[in-house]
């Protein structure tokens, strides 16, 4: 089997299986804006599915919201590069800027926090658009229409240039996102129409590599400056004159850049690339068919279903060779290697929805994350471009394969899955690659906090940043081992990985009713204040003890336990859905957003919890605050999201909820329904089956559930179903009331 022949094959060959009439263009229901403004950092230019280029305009390159190098209240840009990431809190990438121009270039002052002036142009969005694999916008300081689309590794630019004695297009090498600090690069032209180069870069990626390979549609004559610039120069255009440019992006060598571009654009035909990225995209959402008369919802549901798809990324070449984690250069025709793994924030929902709409691409992504153990000794926590980057805290490769194996999907070596899980939860500075920064692998992938979780049973407020949030993390990921363990018939392992489980425990103060933080001599910090938060710099992560306390997912009944019993537990819940929002501290986390109460729906430590009222028999609670955040924390408009995006993990909330349920504990194969938004959707599943989720009596008065039954069946008692139940298709019914049903 070669994976990489089929995939080019079918990026190829789609446009021969054009929509038919009765087919619907679900791409006219996605924005990509959305996420643009506020602090969604998504960006809105040409991509497929995973794909590795992704072509879009760099607006400002410092600053947060620069993240993805768009920002929708900028009115300048200063090119389009051919990497980007999807709404992260931190910015890299932005590689092989392009800009076009007439004359002379001019110099822009660059928005956000860089004042530098760098060559550029005004633009509106009046004169700016963008579907699924296409972005269009209007250079005002040299009267270009610049159109871009895309392949799996390429990017197809167009520009229609004025009547002009002096066309040219800018290359740059030098320019990323967040200004890295660039290595070495160097620019190569071939002859008249062909140029490549390279750069070698280091910034939150520690070290990694970038190759382009272009081609364009007319002879230039050129300048270069420094090995990192390029200044081509066009025979004179008349009104309406377009110059192509083809460019093929590797991570691995010029080789590899040039026979990804030449294996899947083979002419000048941009329209029909344009169209085969539409068509790739609109079989991409037809994974889900909603009904509704709302064309808001609409377009929120579909756009967040796209912002799913952009991560992971494939980063292996179309022969097959990649980069490792070791930074070698390795072959395999029958392996797809992803990059791009935000796991901290996408294990939570976005893996869970992928086991469901695009199960084989999930286990896909598990065998990279076994591959990648194999290379560098480790699972990646935050892996960008076969780096260990070390980000954010747990081991969250773990819930991924945990989820996937309890949910029948097995297609990758388990025996080795397990040795790599395990390893994730001891703490081993020796066994790894020596091509692992130091500083990443004492401090992140291997923190000294294990050592202490391990022996100690907690860890140490005075020994360690964070921990709180890593140890209430590590307790979660523990028990997914432990399910692993009983599923393999290691019983040892199980009771082992089960006693740590349970040390969320040891963060718990009956006094104040809150996770805290606690002292290597057993006393708990003072003074203590769970609004406050001190970004980076205190017991929790990206927000405070309101927030983590109720982060058990896989021991909720135990957590109810220790706050002593149901009733107590419920009145506590309620009480972070309705105190005040105010937050404390001079340097309180910006990810703390999107709340009600002290629930933060705009970061992902918060996501499971208003589920937890199913598993207290109060599910009219969790259908109530569904409700709202679904009604009130997303819009389709640029400020249409009330945090960072986080590589499709905001989104995917957003895609399970929506539809009827959702994922509150990844590694239990079960759903919590809570508040179905739309009359009808139906799930094609990969197994040829449909699940179809019908909702009677709805609207938006009515968002109490009243009765579901599934397959006929009544759902009686708690509002859940199983993963198996969903793959084997059928109908959930649910009936709607504008009153709750009190029934416990």
């Amino acid at each position: 089997m070669n994976i990489h022949k089929d995939f080019l094959l079918f990026f190829i060959f789609l446009f021969l299986f054009s929509c038919s009439k009765e087919e619907i263009d679900l791409t006219t229901s996605v924005n990509p804006f959305i996420g643009t403004g506020g602090h969604g950092h998504t960006y809105p230019g040409a991509v497929v599915p995973h794909g590795l280029v992704q072509l879009s305009p760099d607006t400002r390159t410092s600053g947060w919201d620069a993240c993805s190098g768009y920002y929708y209240e900028d009115t300048s840009l200063i090119g389009f590069s051919h990497t980007h990431l999807s709404g992260t809190g931190i910015g890299d990438l932005g590689d092989i800027l392009f800009l076009p121009y007439t004359n002379e270039l001019q110099l822009i002052i660059p928005n956000g926090e860089d004042k530098k002036p760098r060559f550029g142009s005004s633009f509106s969005h009046e004169k700016e658009k963008a579907s699924p694999g296409y972005y269009q916008v209007y250079l005002n300081d040299y009267d270009i229409d610049a159109e871009l689309t895309a392949t799996l590794h390429a990017g197809f630019h167009r520009y229609t240039f004025p009547k002009s004695d002096y066309p040219g297009i800018f290359i740059d090498l030098s320019r990323t996102i967040q200004d890295r600090r660039l290595i070495n690069s160097e620019i190569n032209v071939i002859n008249d129409r062909e140029i490549q180069g390279m750069k070698q870069v280091r910034g939150w990626a520690p070290n990694r590599y970038v190759y382009f390979y272009a081609q364009f549609s007319e002879p230039f004559t050129y300048v270069l400056e420094e090995n990192e610039k390029a200044y081509l120069k066009f025979n004179k255009t008349d009104k309406g004159k377009q110059i192509l440019a083809k460019v093929g992006i590797s991570f691995v060598d010029y080789a590899g850049a040039k026979n990804n571009l030449q294996s899947e654009i083979a002419d000048w035909n941009f329209e029909q690339v344009k169209k085969n990225a539409h068509d790739v995209w609109n079989k991409e959402l037809s994974k889900i068919a909603i009904t509704t008369s709302d064309d808001k919802n609409r377009n929120i549901f579909y756009t967040a279903l796209y912002h799913t798809a952009l991560e992971p990324v494939i980063s292996s070449d179309a022969d097959g060779r990649y980069r490792t984690m070791d930074s070698r250069i390795a072959e395999d025709k029958d392996y797809l290697n992803y990059s791009i793994f935000s796991l901290w924030d996408t294990f939570r929902a976005l893996h869970p929805l992928n086991t469901i709409i695009s199960s084989a691409e999930n286990q896909a992504m598990i065998r990279s994350l076994i591959r990648k153990y194999d290379e560098g000794g480790l699972l990646p926590m935050w892996e960008l471009n076969s780096n260990y980057t070390g980000c954010m805290i747990g081991y969250h490769a773990v819930p991924v394969i945990v989820d996937s194996y309890v949910k029948g999907e097995q297609d990758f070596d388990v025996q080795k899955a397990y040795l790599a899980v395990k390893k994730s939860a001891s703490y081993d500075t020796v066994n790894v690659s020596p091509t692992i920064n130091r500083s990443i692998l004492h401090n992140n992938l291997m923190p000294v906090g294990k050592q202490y979780k391990n022996t100690t049973g907690y860890i140490p407020a005075d020994i360690e940043t964070q921990s709180v949030a890593r140890g209430l993390e590590y307790a979660y990921d523990d028990w997914l081992i432990a399910q692993l363990a009983l599923e393999l018939g290691f019983d040892a392992d199980f009771a082992h990985y089960t006693e740590l489980s349970k040390l969320y425990k040891n963060y718990y103060d009956s006094e104040s009713g809150f996770m805290r933080g606690k002292m290597l001599n057993g006393s708990w910090r003072t003074p203590f204040d769970p609004r406050h938060s001190d970004h980076n710099n205190d017991d929790y992560c990206e927000g405070n003890a309101w927030q983590w306390t109720w982060f058990v997912p896989h021991d909720v009944q135990g957590l109810a336990t220790l706050m002593g019993g149901k009733e107590r537990f419920i009145q506590k819940l309620d009480s972070l859905f309705s105190i005040s929002s105010e937050v404390t501290g001079e340097n309180a986390s910006a990810d703390i957003s999107g709340l009600i109460g002290q629930y933060a729906h705009g970061n992902e430590p918060s996501h499971q919890t208003i589920h937890i009222y199913n598993l207290m028999g109060q599910a009219y609670k969790t259908q109530e605050l569904v409700d709202e955040v679904l009604q009130t924390l997303y819009f389709d408009a640029p400020n249409g999201l009330s945090g960072n995006e986080d590589c499709g993990e905001m989104s995917a909330w957003y895609v399970l909820n929506s539809m009827g349920f959702y994922s509150y504990c990844p590694g239990i194969p079960c759903y919590s329904i809570g508040r179905p938004l739309f009359d009808e959707v139906k799930i094609n599943l990969e197994n040829g089956k449909i699940f179809t989720i019908r909702t009677l009596n709805n609207s938006s008065a009515n968002k109490y559930i009243q009765s579901a039954r599934l397959n006929g069946k009544s759902i009686d008692g708690a509002l859940f179903f199983s993963h198996q139940e969903l793959m084997e298709g059928g109908l959930l019914e649910i009936t709607m009331g504008d009153k709750p049903d009190l029934r416990d």
